[in-house]
């Protein structure tokens, strides 16, 4: 009995640890910018939008172009600062 009880225990903890959480402090509109993405990937949502998922998730991703190709971009918010992560499609 105990042994369902610490795995159903566990498994909340690990689902609870998955979700994502909103930044301690909003992300601004300059921080964003600072990354280059907009320089560098041609991103159809809007600036705002994706601040408002950022301050409202904590990360994002985007479904992006970069020299025709299709990527996957990930902006996580940090207590650092935005960290980025691409990957294929």
């Amino acid at each position: 009995m105990k042994r369902v009880v610490y795995a159903v225990v566990s498994l909340i903890l690990l689902f609870i640890m998955g979700c994502s959480l909103p930044p301690e402090r909003p992300v601004k509109k300059d921080e964003l910018y600072r990354t280059g993405i907009y320089n560098y990937y041609k991103i159809q949502e809007s600036p705002e939008r994706v601040l408002a998922a950022l301050n409202k998730d904590g990360e994002v991703v985007l479904e992006v172009e970069y020299k025709k190709q299709p990527l996957y971009l990930k902006i996580l918010a940090t207590s650092k600062g935005l960290v980025l992560s691409v990957s294929e499609r």
